[in-house]
């Protein structure tokens, strides 16, 4: 097989603790990339160190990233690049996902190498249902906006998780149970290192534990679904038809009391027509 890459972008996950987790396929490409593009040179300096290697690095985050891409892209058309974030999986929760959408439309080749994720390995501990989830990244730091973006969260109808820091994590589980109520979560921190930890209860017992006690290290909250609404019986559906049949018409009525209630339209109007 050629040593050689092809030239383009290559997205690599690495670990976000654990140094062994690094795929022997990403090392591969971290080894024989001609530039790795980094969060922190001195954090990927040390994982490639543990793979014995040494590759020339460029800084690209937050606060380069529009003067240094265009620079980057440029180079993919004839060098491989390899895109590194200090932790994890590239583009989660990070502005890479620029860099992949013009290297696109530059015609570059571009490769993932997938592999460790905090939210997603997070979600696998927690112990909450994985049917269906939704990651919101970090919450804004303002409460107002905060409330908003707790709000917007609990519009979704399943699991969802966030970012969180320690010295902020009992302040945003307050924040949680009072958007969301006293759903069932859980606070994981440390993934893949030797504290790993995993804590399930309820937002507020949650809140309560951290509250005096805010822990090291980088955190995802999981917040379980909203538990299932009682079905509304027929004694409810009749009294809630004969008050908003007294201001609307029978089928305006029904489409009130239906959605209100969660009860299918069509029962509610049959209802509404006997009821008349």
């Amino acid at each position: 097989m050629d040593d050689a890459l092809q030239p383009g972008l290559y997205i690599v996950a690495t670990p976000i603790g654990n140094l062994s987790d690094l795929s022997p396929r990403a090392a591969g490409i971290l080894s024989r990339a001609d530039l790795i593009a980094v969060e922190d040179s001195r954090v990927t300096a040390k994982l490639l160190h543990h793979i014995g290697v040494k590759r020339p690095m460029l800084p690209y985050h937050d606060h380069n990233a529009d003067r240094v891409r265009p620079g980057l892209i440029a180079r993919m058309a004839s060098e491989a690049v390899a895109l590194v974030s200090d932790a994890g999986t590239p583009l989660i929760s990070d502005p890479g996902y620029k860099l992949v959408r013009d290297a696109r439309a530059a015609g570059v080749n571009v490769v993932t190498i997938p592999g460790p994720s905090a939210v997603i390995a997070a979600l696998t501990l927690a112990g909450l249902p994985t049917d269906r989830f939704a990651f919101f990244g970090f919450l804004p730091a303002k409460a107002g906006a905060k409330a908003a973006a707790i709000a917007e969260a609990g519009g979704f109808n399943g699991t969802i998780a966030f970012y969180e820091s320690g010295p902020r994590l009992a302040a945003t589980l307050r924040a949680l149970h009072q958007g969301l109520g006293d759903r069932e979560a859980a606070v994981v921190r440390e993934i893949s290192k030797r504290f790993e930890q995993c804590v399930t209860d309820s937002l507020s017992a949650l809140a309560a534990g951290y509250a005096d006690s805010p822990p090291k290290g980088e955190i995802v909250i999981v917040v379980g679904p909203p538990a299932a609404a009682e079905a509304a019986d027929d004694s409810e559906i009749d009294a809630a038809l004969r008050e908003a049949m007294g201001r609307l018409s029978p089928s305006r009525a029904a489409a009130e009391v239906a959605e209100r209630l969660g009860v299918a339209r069509r029962a509610v109007y049959e209802r509404a027509q006997r009821l008349k």
